[in-house]
């Protein structure tokens, strides 16, 4: 395992730039080129980079993930990773701190890894015991990759529907719920010695704003987000939490009217968040290459600075590494300096006292699959309807509608096509069961469903008896008229497990034990 020296002996070995340098977090791609490889392990080696975030690639990357530029599938990637990995910390005089998204597991970020369910979905389950064991899970996998620390949990309150950016990636809108879970899930990944960052700070739960796209603009008293948003990461913070990742976000009311990003405001992170809230650890900037902050700075080495200076001890996804120490360097103080190096350098000094970037553990897909199925279980819910009317409904003749398909539209005819047919064989049947799988998570272009299918399910539940499965993002159910639909049973993933719950319950050997963690706005169609 790499050896790292004591803050006090690494205080006097490095200088005041390679200090500076330990708070730099370029972001590393696992599919990039052998020439953009040489580049990042030179930007280590040349200016004493801290640690690195890796993503999948550059095409999959923050302002580049919707899908404007191909992403390229690799089997290997894992193994890629680890490689990588090896390579990076080799470069570096001193260890890497070595981060990553796992909000769901390294399948966020790295194919052919485990994955488990969305936030949303865990969100529904009543024993946070299994919540543990997902954070748990989930830092034994970056272990065996030579990852130290898990940028996640999100715990942002999602009580906005039309939110394009967390939705599906939080627990839900219910504060107490949120910080039960998101407790379990730093505590399961503390539990490996893995490092976690709960995030976005102030709260980025209530905006139908993308900051990967624009600055956000959270328009609510002081009071307001203290007794909501700021409310789960204050409870966080009292149990203690390894870093606060702070989120690109306008929230006039903390500060002092100014509609500034949270990232580079002052009275945000030192006031609010460091005095006010008694914050004492790591914070860590949101990618600094996202709009709604990079394009209003092309000064390079600017916004390094101003996120610096506001109070950022770790600046993520950063672009302009060379500039960024120079301004630094020109502007900070030693104190400020000093202040940041310690913070971020016994944040190394606790990580690297468990994971070893050498490890040669494998990843446990068969353990993934059993608890999948447990988390399927406790995550089902019945939202509309009882088990005596889908014992009834079984009794019945009925006919079985599937809409599953790929998010790209290049074949609506053959879907409509479909559709048409499905109209013919549904005439026949008074009880339809229909299986709906949106083919987005995202609520962007109404979760990637066509009007035509969205229209066919709403005439049916008017004319039908029908009893309707969801396999997906729970808020779809705002596009349907819900009141018509006799009985409506959440699955929320369509991973195999979660297909086989659904089937059992549906045969009525199994009981929904979940409890939908989001409101659905039944008068929204």
């Amino acid at each position: 395992m790499n050896r790292i020296p004591t803050y006090k002996k690494a205080a006097i070995a490095l200088s005041t730039s390679e200090k500076i340098g330990q708070l730099f977090m370029p972001a590393a791609f696992i599919n990039d080129s052998e020439e953009e490889i040489q580049k990042i392990e030179s930007l280590i080696h040349e200016y004493g980079i801290g640690s690195v975030c890796f993503f999948h690639s550059r095409a999959s990357a923050a302002t580049n993930y919707e899908g404007k530029k191909e992403v390229i599938y690799n089997a290997n990637s894992f193994k890629t990773l680890k490689q990588l990995i090896f390579r990076y910390q080799k470069a570096s005089k001193y260890p890497l701190l070595i981060a990553i998204d796992a909000e769901w597991g390294l399948a966020m970020r790295v194919e052919n890894t485990p994955q488990y369910p969305y936030a949303i979905t865990l969100g529904a389950i009543q024993d946070n015991d299994l919540i543990f064991e997902v954070g748990k899970n989930i830092a034994k996998d970056c272990k065996a990759a030579g990852i130290h620390w898990n940028l996640a949990p999100c715990v942002d309150i999602n009580n906005n529907a039309d939110n394009p950016v967390i939705g599906y990636r939080s627990f839900g809108e219910d504060k107490l719920n949120v910080v039960k879970k998101s407790l379990a899930f730093v505590k399961g990944t503390a539990s490996e010695g893995v490092l976690t960052s709960i995030k976005h700070f102030p709260g980025h739960g209530d905006t139908a704003t993308d900051s990967h796209l624009g600055l956000p603009l959270i328009d609510k008293s002081k009071q307001e987000l203290i007794e909501n948003e700021l409310f789960p990461f204050q409870k966080l913070i009292e149990e203690g939490v390894d870093s606060v990742m702070v989120g690109h976000l306008s929230v006039p009311a903390l500060a002092t009217g100014k509609k500034i990003s949270s990232s580079i405001s002052k009275e945000i992170i030192k006031d609010v968040l460091r005095k006010e809230m008694n914050y004492t650890g790591v914070v860590i900037s949101d990618a600094l290459n996202m709009h709604a902050v990079s394009k209003n700075y092309p000064i390079k080495g600017e916004l390094e600075w101003l996120a610096f200076d506001a109070g950022n001890d770790v600046l993520c996804f950063a672009e302009n590494v060379p500039e960024g120490i120079k301004s630094i360097l020109k502007y900070a103080s030693e104190k400020q300096i000093e202040e940041s190096f310690e913070r971020v350098w016994n944040l190394k000094e606790k990580a690297f006292q468990t994971v070893d970037p050498k490890s040669k553990t494998d990843l446990n897909l068969e353990f993934d699959a059993k608890l999948n199925r447990k988390l399927a279980e406790h995550s089902i819910t019945l939202f509309k309807g009882t088990s005596e009317y889908l014992s009834e409904f079984r009794s019945r003749n009925f006919c079985t509608l599937t809409v599953k398909r790929s998010g790209i539209k290049t074949q609506n005819k053959d879907i409509l096509a479909s559709l048409k047919a499905s109209k013919i064989e549904v005439q026949k049947e008074q009880d339809i069961l229909i299986l709906l799988t949106p083919p987005q998570v995202k609520p962007a272009s109404d979760f990637g469903l066509l009007q035509e299918e969205i229209d066919f399910i709403n005439e049916l539940s008017q004319t039908k008896n029908v009893v309707l499965y969801v396999f997906g993002n729970p808020y779809v159910l705002n596009h349907f008229y819900i009141d018509a639909v006799k009985s409506i049973v959440l699955i929320y993933q369509n991973f195999k497990e979660f297909q086989e719950v659904a089937t059992e319950h549906f045969l009525g050997t199994l009981i929904a034990k979940g409890k939908l963690p989001v409101s659905i706005n039944q008068n929204r169609v």
